[in-house]
């Protein structure tokens, strides 16, 4: 009888971690150089994507479809969170040759 009683915590844990859904990742960029390394990278729905401005020079990171507008002062960070599947292609205000693209693939 004690047997059963075990059995039964570790079954309902691990039904719990089997249903819990995946926690959205934070995707590390660093601006520098005047330039957006990497110019393409791959996310998911939810995630966030945040930029270091490592230049010595105010940047943004400007969606052209509107969907985040970081200001990115020297020496200092921003986020975004990607809400919706597609592709976005972003720039800065300041720089406009300093483009880069972030693929948002549903979950």
């Amino acid at each position: 009888m004690r047997v059963g009683l075990t059995a039964l915590p570790i079954v309902f844990v691990v039904t719990l971690a089997a249903a819990s859904p995946a926690a959205a990742a934070v995707v590390k960029l660093d601006i520098k150089g005047i330039a957006f390394p990497p110019t393409k990278v791959w996310v998911k729905v939810g995630d966030t994507v945040e930029w270091t401005n490592k230049d010595f020079v105010a940047h943004t990171a400007t969606a052209r479809d509107g969907s985040f507008n970081v200001d990115l002062p020297a020496g200092k960070s921003g986020r975004a969170v990607l809400k919706k599947a597609g592709a976005v292609h972003y720039y800065c205000r300041y720089h406009p040759n300093m483009t880069a693209e972030i693929v948002v693939r549903a979950k």
